[in-house]
């Protein structure tokens, strides 16, 4: 009765009913057009990056008077976690870890709060810079110009002052960084010789260049109803304006600085390279804000580019470096073409099953359905377009296809075992507690993954949300559209069509019949058949590897290098042309931008160090990993004294971001940094004999040799001067110093004044430097300083205030869990000195955490199935059947991993969650089938749910075919849960027609139970 009345209130709305869903398609469909587009989903991740500069010193005194006063700090901000410093000379780098969901707007003003507290104890003129970490401080796109006409510094302002603002006014664009070229500025160059016959200092002349160029407001007047502003203006614009300044006047006539120095117009010092295809070039960065459209801010900077109105200097040329969106592009276009071959396959398998159009057409157009109403839903909940969405959506094509093929089959089945016509509505309530709990227990399962922190639950949790509300659509319309669909479209002919078996269901269901009636009669037989399955999934187990991210090809790689320690920018260049040469001639590079001086995801960087980005052709012989492998060894030859590392971009931005940037790193702790970096070499030269152990570096960073001038004091006091006198004159006479600055319409100019180079080329030179007193007489600095070489130091890292040293590598050719198990044999097995304590971190120490939760996370999903299954029929005889085929499909799960030779990595666990609830699923159908606890009757179960389990099965098996064969770019990420959901969904079919039942006869027996359902 109250399916009737349900039944009756559907068909009088079903209308309005219809009209609702086709809202929220057309709904699904206007949000996927603005719907923001991604390779990551929106994260926040918990670690903020504080810079801070003191100047020039000793890394030992940068330590104790810059960095341990910001660590100690930065610890007592709420909520931190781990406080990680690395010290190089005069300047630290502090990465504070958060833990996942803190509020990290308020966190990086607290951090900004205590480091403001600091400051006055810290050395003077210490600036820092602090910055929340999120994928929006790297860039999505860049672009290169690089020109024959046109000189660095030409180039440069027309990039920063022309094209830089128009790129910034594009909607998404959170801001544009500029590498590269060069920026004019006009040099005093003094002669020490001259000052001194003028009794004059270099300060004298600092002062006049300050106050020669002058433009201040001096007042305000009111006169005849008007303010007007006075200004008092002494500008200059040229070399001869800042030559005339005067810096002495008297009965002898006057002193400029044209009489004292040489005005040079040049360009600022600069300790970089940037080169993009071997050519110098200028690199601008666009990074997107958060929730921006990366392929909309593709188009719109193409399009800005092309504009006619640009005004493009003669010989210039613009290429694309790095392009996120292509990626992006790529990953959606193959999760279309997934859905899109799942679905034509799963119209063919209908076909065969069903032989009727009419059901073929209903499906049809289902899925494209249930896809567009998700994408609303994905809205409501925030999220966007990315890696993980798509390929949410695109595992959850055969989920989808199931629910209206169940139903459908269910009215097929239902009107052909009446003989006559039945009302469909009403027939298909029938199926609304059984199709409610299916749908339940697939989707129940997602409810731990919203616990997950870290690096997997900001990746899978977007999964989950993707593929779980695509299940919640795919039942609502199942149980209300298809139902309605079948109404107006289905005849009854179409149902004894459809229950006519052929001669292949006939021999089939024959068999089954024989297979599950032995069972039922000797349910021993259950013991070498689950035997042999609890075998084989053991040593599948133990065969396959573990990781942690899939591998998947970008197109692009970031190459970082280091020269050795104390090399010269130009010998790094020399060097670097070399593997810019090697690149040119590899035939799969289609282009690549190089940084000297400077990291793509930025941190302390020096002159002998930097990275290359280098994107591939999109149609290549090798992949990726034998062309990083091939430049490595390469390199290597060619390149001797070149330390490099190779990661693809996605990598290398995770580790960034999440500050553990290599899978293995040995962390050495201990009292002394010298004990320290005695053992990481040890330590690096152990592992190197690891089969899979690449990129080992000992984590020993040699900043380059230094000239220590120390002066001292008393000396200093003969010649009546201070020590900062003496440190302020050997500022400009070397380094020089921005005295004043020339304001342009567009941009400032500085001057700046130095001494002559010829002076401090060499180290012997700079005994002889001249110092000019205050009384006019001048000595050398000899005389009051002692002047050596230091040899290079090691820059000094440590973690919660704890000396440390981090030994890293990369793994090739192994999985992850195997490689570390033998590292750590291979470190247990060193004899180090007392106090040294070893800690397991970087990716691996992430992936540890990861698949721990993953397994609370699978250990909870399973049971939240068993309560949802004890609610459904309150018997445990049901309730422990089912759970022992879900445990049997998931040990068989590892089997498929074994064979297609994929890690058991987050993704595949993820997969493994997931078929605990499609199993579950297909179990309920079975029990909704049963009505008493007779043999007989579970064979007829069994034979009314055979075709249907073949179906769905197929079905999901070729829609997750395209993913699990990694087809496309981005379908690398979702391959091994596809291969795991396959391989569960090939041992269901036994499992559940044939394996259940007796276990479940058994149960009921066991359990004493009465025999009606």
């Amino acid at each position: 009765m109250k399916h009737a009345a349900l039944g009756e209130w559907l068909l009088q709305h079903r209308r309005s009913l219809l009209f609702l869903l086709a809202l929220l398609v057309l709904g699904g469909a206007f949000t996927a057009l603005r719907l923001p587009v991604a390779l990551f989903p929106q994260i926040t991740f918990p670690r903020i990056v504080v810079s801070a500069d003191s100047g020039n010193m000793p890394i030992a005194e940068t330590q104790t008077a810059l960095t341990l006063p910001l660590e100690q700090a930065l610890r007592g901000v709420p909520g931190v976690e781990k406080i990680r410093a690395t010290t190089s000379r005069g300047a630290a780098e502090i990465s504070v870890q958060f833990a996942w969901g803190a509020p990290m707007n308020e966190a990086l003003l607290q951090a900004e709060a205590a480091i403001n507290q600091t400051l006055p104890k810290l050395p003077p003129d210490t600036t820092y810079h602090a910055q929340r970490m999120d994928p929006t401080v790297f860039p999505v796109l860049g672009i290169s110009l690089t020109s024959k006409d046109l000189d660095p510094v030409a180039l440069r302002h027309w990039a920063y002052y022309s094209l830089r603002p128009r790129l910034l006014a594009l909607k998404g664009v959170a801001g544009v960084d500029v590498q590269g070229g060069e920026q004019r500025e006009y040099q005093v160059v003094v002669d020490p010789m001259r000052l001194q016959a003028y009794g004059l200092t270099p300060s004298d002349v600092e002062k006049a260049l300050a106050e020669g160029n002058v433009i201040t407001a001096v007042g305000r007047l009111q006169r005849h109803y008007r303010l007007y502003q006075i200004l008092s203006e002494s500008p200059v614009r040229s070399r001869q304006a800042i030559a005339a300044i005067i810096l002495k006047s008297g009965p002898n006539g006057v002193v400029n600085i044209g009489d004292v120095a040489r005005v040079e117009a040049n360009t600022v010092p600069q300790w970089t390279t940037v080169t993009a295809n071997g050519k110098n070039a200028v690199l601008l960065n666009i990074r997107q804000q958060m929730g921006g459209n990366t392929v909309a801010i593709d188009r719109a900077l193409r399009a800005a580019l092309a504009s006619p109105d640009l005004h493009v200097p003669a010989g210039v040329q613009i290429h694309t470096w790095y392009d996120q969106s292509q990626l992006i592009t790529a990953a959606a276009g193959s999760v279309r073409d997934a859905i899109l071959i799942g679905a034509v396959l799963a119209a063919l398998v209908l076909l065969a099953f069903l032989r009727n159009l009419r059901l073929t057409f209903i499906v049809a157009i289902t899925l494209p359905a249930v896809l567009l109403a998700s994408v609303l839903m994905l809205y409501v909940f925030h999220m966007s377009f990315n890696i993980m969405t798509l390929g949410g959506m695109a595992a959850a094509v055969g989920l989808i296809i199931d629910d209206a093929v169940v139903m459908l089959e269910h009215l097929m089945h239902r009107f052909s075992e009446a003989g006559r016509p039945l009302p469909i509505l009403p027939t298909a309530l029938e199926l609304a507690r059984p199709l409610a709990g299916s749908s339940a227990a697939t989707i129940v399962i997602f409810t731990p993954l919203a616990f997950l922190s870290g690096v997997s639950g900001a990746f899978f949790q977007a999964l989950a949300i993707a593929i779980a509300s695509a299940l919640v659509v795919s039942f609502l319309v199942a149980f209300i559209a298809v139902p309605l669909l079948a109404e107006l479209l289905l005849r009854q002919r179409d149902a004894e069509a459809v229950e006519h078996e052929g001669r292949f269901q006939k021999s089939l269901g024959r068999w089954y019949r024989r297979g599950i009636g032995a069972l039922l009669r000797r349910p021993l037989l259950l013991l070498p058949t689950v035997g042999t399955l609890l075998v084989l999934s053991l040593l599948a187990y133990s065969q396959v590897g573990s990781g942690f991210m899939p591998e998947m090809d970008e197109g692009g790689f970031v190459l970082d290098y280091t020269a050795p320690p104390g090399t010269s920018l130009a010998e790094t260049d020399r060097l670097l042309n070399q593997v810019q040469d090697i690149l040119a001639h590899t035939p799969e590079v289609a282009s690549y931008s190089r940084r000297t001086g400077l990291q793509l995801g930025g941190g302390l960087t020096e002159a002998n160090t930097g990275d290359f980005f280098i994107r591939l052709k999109e149609h290549r012989q090798r992949d990726i990993w034998q062309i990083m492998a091939s430049l490595r060894q390469e390199i290597h030859d060619r390149v001797p004294g070149l330390r490099v590392e190779t990661g693809q971009l996605m990598e290398d931005l995770i580790g960034d971001l999440t500050a553990v940037p290599q899978p293995v790193e040995i962390k050495l702790f201990g009292s002394d940094p010298a004990v320290l970096e005695r053992t990481a070499p040890r330590v690096a030269k152990a592992i190197a004999r690891v089969p899979g152990v690449t990129e080992i570096f000992d984590g020993v960073t040699v900043v380059g040799d230094g000239v220590d001038i120390r002066i001292d004091p008393v000396r200093a006091a003969i010649q009546g001067m201070s020590p900062g006198q003496i440190t302020g004159q050997l500022q400009v006479l070397m380094d020089g110093k921005i005295a004043s600055r020339i304001p342009l319409p567009e941009e400032t100019i500085g001057i700046r004044l130095r001494g002559p180079h010829a002076l401090w080329q060499r180290i012997h030179d700079l005994g002889r430097l001249p110092i000019l007193a205050p009384d006019g007489h001048y000595f050398q600095l000899r005389d009051v300083a002692d002047i050596r070489v230091a040899p290079g130091q090691a820059e000094l890292r440590s973690e919660n205030l704890k000396p440390m040293v981090a030994v890293t590598a990369r793994i090739e050719g192994r999985s992850l869990g195997s490689t570390m198990a033998d590292v750590k044999g291979v470190v247990r097995g060193l004899s180090l000195p007392a106090g040294v304590q070893v800690v397991y971190g970087g990716l691996y120490a992430e992936q540890q955490r990861a698949m721990q939760q993953l397994a609370l996370v699978l250990l909870a999903a399973i049971l939240l199935v068993a309560l949802l299954l004890l609610f459904l029929y309150e018997r445990f005889s049901v309730v422990l059947a089912i759970l022992a085929t879900d445990l049997l499909a998931l040990g068989a799960t590892f089997i498929g991993l074994w064979l297609t030779g994929i890690e058991r990595n987050l993704t595949a666990m993820i997969g493994m969650t997931m078929i605990v609830g499609i199993v579950t699923e297909t179990a309920i159908f079975y029990f909704a089938e049963l009505r008493n606890d007779r043999p007989e009757e579970l064979i007829r179960a069994g034979q009314v749910r055979l075709r249907p389990v073949l179906m769905t099965a197929l079905i999901a098996i070729l829609a997750l075919l395209p993913l699990a064969l990694g087809i496309g770019a981005g379908a690398q990420m979702q391959a091994p849960l596809a291969v795991a959901i396959i391989a569960g969904l090939v041992f269901e079919i036994p499992l559940v027609l044939l394996v259940m039942p007796a276990m479940y006869a058994l149960l009921t027996k066991a359990f004493g139970k009465r025999t009606s359902a």
